[in-house]
């Protein structure tokens, strides 16, 4: 049987949540904190609050958000997972490729983003706001079954298109609607690779 892992990136394989690290060089982390928690929290929809997000965050050069994000911690025991089966594994992420690109380059796997107009060294608009389900039934297509492994709001629908679901609580705990439909619960990355080993 040939599972395939698909993985949320922001607090999942990040240490950190993204884009109120961005915001934090421009101080405007608190409004990107609030919009981040309403949006994990489902209290706001992902494509409305990252549309908001990327608003406030448009006026960075694209090579300044990226140079952030290069030097963002990973979770070292997902990461090696990641890098150790990236034939198996991919990154499904909300987040814009252009700024998390050096993330991806460093896993080395396959991956899906949400996409942005771009002129030079600046975004100009958001071209499109991934739904995390189309991926999921795209990988189903070349496997038996689907991990999913993720902790917010966003990530229901690729919970509900997942053959399993894995709630990952090592950053925050996640949220409560993602946990009554994981197969799986788990808040430590060395217990999540121990699990992932299994399925």
């Amino acid at each position: 049987m040939t599972t395939h892992f698909a993985f949320d990136l922001d607090g999942t394989i990040t240490t950190q949540e993204l884009l109120p690290l961005i915001a934090s060089e421009l101080d405007l982390l608190s409004e990107m904190r609030l919009l981040t928690r309403l949006t994990l929290d489902g209290t706001i929809g992902f494509e409305e609050s990252f549309r908001l997000r990327c608003a406030i965050l448009q006026s960075i050069p694209i090579s300044d958000v990226q140079e952030i994000v290069a030097e963002t911690p990973l979770n070292s025991d997902i990461a090696e997972f990641i890098e150790a089966n990236s034939d198996r594994c991919s990154v499904v992420t909300g987040n814009l490729d252009v700024w998390v690109r050096p993330i991806l380059e460093r896993l080395g796997c396959r991956h899906f983003c949400s996409t942005a107009v771009t002129e030079g060294n600046r975004l100009v608009q958001l071209d499109r706001v991934l739904h995390k389900s189309k991926p999921i039934h795209e990988l189903k297509l070349g496997s038996d079954r689907v991990v999913a492994i993720g902790e917010g709001a966003n990530d229901l629908p690729m919970f509900e298109a997942a053959d399993v679901g894995v709630a990952y609580g090592g950053v925050h705990s996640p949220v409560q609607s993602l946990i009554e439909i994981s197969d799986y619960v788990v808040f430590e990355g060395s217990a999540l690779c121990r699990l992932l080993n299994t399925l």
